[in-house]
């Protein structure tokens, strides 16, 4: 059975924040994701986790100016010092939160004439982060975003990110796969888990095309639940996705598969 982690940027926006912790524990979540931990201390985040039982399974390193539309900085040319900088903040919450994975968002590209230029700096930084994270054991994720939700990304797609792991050739770079974001841009989504879980550090999951529960819309995830169990994927898959009413009410989905 694949092991399903709370996506608490996403889950529980009836309770603050840090009463999302014990939300997730009591409807019988291990682990818990988020977007970004830097609001808090590490500290006061780890006493959260050990509090109720669970595991940091994945956060992401600090994106740039999120509130004034900035989606990552690793391609971004002239901030890579910042990018640096952010990275090793990211790695000092990790040592303290206990997690092995760390999503770095690759940014917005302002045109396609951009590209090779913004490529060579993508290809730079990841090499520095897969350096410096290989020293405590760090994993680093890159993630194709569909561009509905987020025009402009400068990753788009399963094989471009496989081909970018191929280009770092760091064995702690993988694909963070989300099926939300996949199936919008390309589909096919057990040919490219077959194809690519080698390559694949981290799975999520949200309903397609309004990013509900997973058990409306296009995909049928319990054959992809399936599928990940006899292909051996051992990760977490992170449940990031908006619900459509109360968080605990809507994890029926979760208990039934659960039941089987």
């Amino acid at each position: 059975m694949p092991r399903f982690a709370a996506n608490l940027s996403m889950l529980y926006p009836e309770h603050d924040f840090l009463e999302r912790f014990a939300a997730a524990a009591a409807d019988g979540f291990t682990a818990v994701e988020y977007l970004f931990p830097y609001d808090y201390s590490p500290q006061e985040l780890k006493q959260r986790l050990d509090d109720h039982g669970l595991q940091q399974a994945l956060f992401n390193a600090p994106p740039g100016d999120w509130a004034a539309g900035e989606r990552g900085i690793v391609s971004l040319p002239g901030r890579e010092q910042e990018f640096r900088q952010g990275f090793d903040k990211a790695l000092e919450y990790a040592a303290v939160l206990g997690n092995s994975r760390v999503h770095v968002m690759a940014g917005l590209l302002p045109s396609e004439n951009d590209r090779p230029r913004h490529h060579g700096v993508y290809l730079e930084n990841l090499a520095h982060a897969t350096a410096q994270a290989a020293k405590v054991g760090v994993t680093v994720l890159l993630e194709p975003i569909n561009t509905r939700d987020m025009p402009g990304f400068f990753l788009n797609r399963q094989d471009q990110a496989q081909a970018i792991c191929k280009e770092v050739g760091a064995a702690n770079l993988k694909v963070q796969f989300d099926c939300y974001h996949c199936q919008i841009v390309e589909g096919d989504l057990a040919v490219k888990l077959r194809r690519d879980l080698a390559g694949i550090g981290h799975i999520q999951i949200a309903g397609v095309p309004d990013r509900h529960e997973p058990d409306l819309g296009e995909l049928n995830y319990p054959y992809l639940f399936q599928l990940m169990d006899d292909l051996g994927y051992d990760g977490w898959v992170g449940c990031e996705y908006r619900p459509r009413g109360n968080t605990s009410a809507g994890l029926q989905w979760l208990r039934d598969w659960q039941a089987r």
